[in-house]
């Protein structure tokens, strides 16, 4: 019979082997697991509501694309749903990217009213300079200032229009009186704030909306950039066109990329360091110029097709700048009583808008 020590060592011996061919199988199993990840192709879906021939489409979101797949080596691919094909409205379009209905949008964060009440610095009246460097300041307030605010979702770019104009059915709009009773297309809470102050009815809608509604004369004019103007037709329903001269614009609104947080985090590590290579600051700065480009698309377009033009020269402005002061004081005033500094968001805005106009 064997010996009770013989036994043991048998046993010790057979567990020893064990645990040799488990260690070996389950490192091979890590090994093919990592190497199927390092194949896997991760598939984006972004969705947003403007069309497949709009400036935000052609000229920013494909383009990115088309970086990420290549810097990826094909494994990060990303399908953009335009038009709101997906399903929803526009307003709907954040809660979508928090949700993960899908894994990215690209929205308006004041298509919510109130929802978002930092970001407003950048819409003020006469706070936009050129979209390039309002854009690249947007960017790198955001990094300081908005991550609380826009917490529920991964944003991967903060970006603004160039400066827009009054477009109108069949009123030239040369001075502020010539507002009065006009109801006008804003796009936010601020925009429409604005635009009670210099007399005019405001009616805050979705850019979709814009086209039926002036057709019909829901509305008298929009308020809108020119780049969006080419997607929407509008010039086609309007007759006069309204801009202003001077360092800064009547008016811009605020845009936002934003990124389901668990599809974010459920990308490798590798696929999400190019993400964020191409996106943030990196995007920032193609976004800006190229929305400062597009906009003589729009103005050809209706220059051709024999509508006026009113440029609100820069004396006249100043006049225009006083009557929205108070739109200025009370968003101030609003933010304090919510219980943020306003007055420091203010400054920061100001001050990151000079500083990237100088580069």
């Amino acid at each position: 019979m064997r010996s009770k020590f013989s036994r043991q060592c048998s046993r010790r011996g057979f567990a020893v082997v064990f645990a040799v061919i488990l260690a070996f199988l389950l490192g091979f199993a890590s090994t093919e697991a990592e190497a199927a990840s390092a194949n896997d192709v991760h598939v984006l879906r972004l969705h947003h509501f403007l069309n497949a021939q709009s400036t935000v489409q052609h000229g920013l979101l494909e383009p990115w694309a088309k970086r990420l797949a290549t810097a990826s080596d094909g494994r990060l691919k990303v399908e953009i749903f335009p038009s709101m094909t997906l399903g929803g409205k526009a307003p709907q379009l954040y809660d979508q990217a928090r949700d993960g209905f899908v894994d990215i949008v690209w929205t308006l964060p004041g298509y919510t009213r109130g929802r978002f009440p930092i970001i407003e610095v950048f819409e003020l009246p006469f706070m936009v300079a050129t979209a390039d460097a309002t854009s690249r300041a947007l960017q790198e307030f955001s990094e300081q200032h908005l991550r609380k605010e826009f917490s529920e979702v991964h944003p991967l770019l903060f970006h603004v229009h160039a400066r827009g104009s009054f477009h109108s059915r069949n009123k030239a709009i040369r001075k502020i009186e010539d507002l009065r009773g006009m109801k006008v297309r804003g796009p936010s809470r601020i925009v429409t704030d604005m635009l009670s102050a210099l007399g005019a009815v405001p009616v805050g809608m979705p850019v979709p909306q814009v086209p039926q509604s002036l057709s019909r004369g829901v509305i008298d004019a929009a308020m809108l950039p020119w780049q969006v103007t080419v997607p929407l037709r509008s010039s086609e329903l309007v007759k006069h066109h309204t801009e202003f001269e001077g360092a800064r614009g009547l008016y811009t609104a605020t845009f936002v990329l934003a990124m389901n947080k668990k599809s974010y985090a459920s990308l490798p590590a590798d696929l999400r360091e190019v993400l964020d290579r191409e996106s943030g600051a990196a995007l920032a700065a193609i976004a800006g110029p190229l929305y400062d480009r597009d906009e003589e698309r729009g103005r050809r377009i209706a220059h051709e097709r024999g509508n006026s033009f009113v440029r609100v020269r820069e004396g006249e402005a100043r006049k225009w700048r006083r009557a929205t002061e108070s739109v200025v004081s009370g968003w101030v005033k609003r933010m304090k009583g919510e219980g943020y500094d306003g007055a420091l968001y203010l400054r920061e805005a100001r001050k990151l808008i000079k500083k990237y106009e100088k580069k």
